[in-house]
């Protein structure tokens, strides 16, 4: 049995199931952690839920803002824009259950074994591993009870900015969300940047890479969401498993035992 990590596939279907072939990944035996960021912008976001969906327990999955995207579309209200892929979801036969199944998944996990952490944009500095499943919790119970309209309602926006332990409703869901699902840039106090997308190099001034900031607890965490790292960190303790197989650049699975990585180049 072996478990493995890969970074966000967006709808790019045939480069999933090539990057699994380089493995010969077994549902039957294996399982396979996805960093979030299952569809959207790719060629294939139906076939690509379909077959997640089809692992059953030989898949664990965390929540990127595209996965929340299309639930805030199906839910709250909201329009698609210009340059979605999910169309062929939103008019399938299977649309409900797929839909249901998203709305199962986690924003955040850990795996006390390996001292391992994943959530889609990673862990803010401010917050303890305890702290952060918590609160994962409380948005993953949102999504999936009764409340869940009036979230994606109003899930978008870069405000409030800052954590804050008093934080209530929606603003407190809206923090919590974009910590998990898009944070980058942060500052010492756990301010959010949330317009950039660049490189590390490209710092908005007084902020810095999350990763940046130094944990104490040597947890080791994986995440995917910024296509303009390539993978690098600078950190073997930050592993960042996004190298924009969208954008033509590769698709990477990780062996979570051994750190090898695998890629297939799109």
């Amino acid at each position: 049995m072996t478990d493995y990590a890969i970074g966000d596939i967006q709808g790019c279907y045939d480069r999933l199931r090539s990057v699994l072939d380089k493995v010969a990944f077994s549902p039957s035996r294996d399982n396979l952690w996805v960093a979030g960021d299952l569809i959207n912008r790719g060629p294939s976001s139906l076939e690509t839920l379909r077959f997640l969906e089809s692992l059953g327990s030989a898949t664990t999955v965390v929540l990127g803002n595209h996965d929340l995207h299309l639930l805030a579309v199906a839910l709250g209200g909201h329009q698609t824009r210009k340059k979605d892929t999910l169309h062929d979801i939103l008019e399938a036969p299977d649309h409900d259950r797929l839909v249901d199944w998203l709305r199962q998944q986690r924003l955040c996990l850990y795996d006390a074994t390996r001292d391992l952490f994943m959530a889609h944009a990673g862990l803010p500095h401010i917050w303890s591993v305890d702290q952060a499943l918590a609160l994962g919790r409380e948005v993953e119970t949102v999504i999936r009870g009764p409340e869940a309209r009036e979230y994606f309602t109003h899930m978008y926006g870069n405000l409030p900015a800052r954590w804050l332990d008093d934080l209530r409703g929606i603003d407190r869901w809206r923090a919590i969300t974009n910590y998990f699902t898009r944070m980058r840039f942060i500052t010492e106090d756990g301010t959010l940047e949330l317009a950039s997308k660049e490189s590390v190099d490209a710092a908005p001034d007084g902020y810095e890479p999350w990763f940046r900031f130094p944990r104490t607890d040597g947890v080791k965490v994986i995440f995917g969401h910024w296509a303009a790292l390539e993978g690098r960190t600078g950190s073997e303790q930050f592993i960042g498993l996004d190298t924009g197989c969208v954008w033509g650049g590769a698709l990477t699975i990780m062996n979570l035992d051994s750190g090898e990585k695998i890629h297939c180049a799109c």
